[in-house]
């Protein structure tokens, strides 16, 4: 449905799976790539515990470089990127606005250096511009995680799936709803559904376990929203 040798990169942009949880996501978007034959190359990323964070290099003796390497967040690059020429990826980060190139702006990849990475930026007003993405330091917001470190990694994610939320403001003209657990937050199955311009290009894959033969999903609607209408 996706990807095959001959596919038109272009097309893939409006094209995307969607799933509720990021583990999900990152294993389609890792199935997709490996069915993507084209020149490809691995980043990695530098981690390092905030001085702030770091207690006289306690926290830092604590939180080993392979620790670090290992954690993943959404809104947070992975310490392995590896990506391929003509590759659909998303932003993560603001850039430049004027450019339109946001958090959550879809490119193609189009070549890959050694210090940055050349994209195709396929939607919006500047569809077809090519532009130069660097490194760049980032550091997850999670308030579950205890400590703070920063991750110095291209601000790129593979974007064939991508998580219910992060397609918000997406329009797609084929979407492939993976739901291997229901929903979980309210308006989370309307915003899924609603990000494809066309009733036929929707289809649902509903996965409660291997024998599973149901047509049906739980929908989380918090009716006190609606008090105050």
């Amino acid at each position: 449905m996706f990807v095959n040798e001959n596919s038109d990169p272009k097309r893939l942009l409006g094209r995307a799976i969607l799933a509720p949880t990021l583990d999900v996501v990152n294993t389609v978007n890792e199935y997709m790539s490996a069915l993507h034959t084209a020149e490809s190359r691995s980043y990695f990323s530098s981690n390092a515990v905030c001085k702030a964070d770091d207690d006289n290099g306690i926290i830092g003796d604590v939180h080993t470089p392979e620790f670090l390497n290992s954690i993943r967040f959404s809104g947070l690059p992975n310490h392995t990127l590896t990506l391929k020429i003509g590759s659909p990826v998303m932003l993560m980060r603001n850039i430049d606005h004027s450019l339109c190139l946001c958090n959550g702006t879809r490119l193609v990849i189009t070549k890959l250096a050694d210090h940055v990475i050349e994209v195709e930026i396929m939607t919006g007003s500047n569809k077809g511009t090519k532009v130069l993405i660097p490194r760049m330091s980032m550091s997850p917001s999670d308030p579950k995680l205890a400590f703070k470190f920063q991750r110095m990694q291209f601000p790129l994610m593979l974007s064939y799936a991508m998580t219910i939320n992060k397609s918000q403001g997406q329009t797609l003209s084929h979407v492939g709803l993976i739901l291997k657990k229901s929903v979980f937050v309210h308006g989370q199955l309307y915003v899924a559904a609603s990000r494809v311009n066309n009733l036929d290009g929707l289809k649902i894959l509903i996965v409660k376990d291997s024998s599973s033969t149901t047509t049906s999903t739980t929908n989380v609607v918090y009716h006190e929203v609606f008090n105050n209408l």
